[in-house]
């Protein structure tokens, strides 16, 4: 695997990534995803696929909340996609485990399992800052 420089976000950067942290696990999908959206149109290099990887993920939970499972298995497939160049552990985030816990959901969803998830269910990111 290639080594891939983790990005080095501003203050503000940093604080809006935290944000959507906070929203994705609390159950705003819909605003985490606007929220990292805003940060990630100012990424670049090779943090930029990562950063849309959890745009996808959070539209994925999304979707999954509102009956949507094909929509859902559409985005959690591009997310894994976008995450298969990195390590396990990037930028903090604790990324191989979260490859797996979406794989998971994308069975799920391809089964049709399109009910809102109890917020308990759903993968939550664990993120130590860098």
């Amino acid at each position: 695997m290639t080594l891939l420089r983790e990005p080095v976000l501003t203050p503000e950067e940093r604080a809006a990534f935290e944000k959507g942290v906070h929203e994705f696990n609390t159950g705003f999908f819909f605003e985490c995803h606007d929220t990292l959206e805003d940060l990630w149109a100012g990424v670049r290099g090779d943090g930029r696929d990562f950063f849309q990887g959890l745009i996808q993920t959070s539209v994925a939970f999304y979707h999954l909340g509102r009956g949507n499972s094909q929509g859902a298995l559409s985005m959690l497939q591009r997310a894994l996609a976008r995450f298969g160049k990195y390590p396990d552990r990037y930028y903090g985030f604790d990324l191989g485990t979260h490859r797996r816990e979406l794989a998971s959901w994308a069975e799920l969803a391809r089964a049709g399992g399109g009910s809102e998830p109890a917020l308990d269910s759903v993968p939550k990111w664990r993120f130590d800052p860098p």
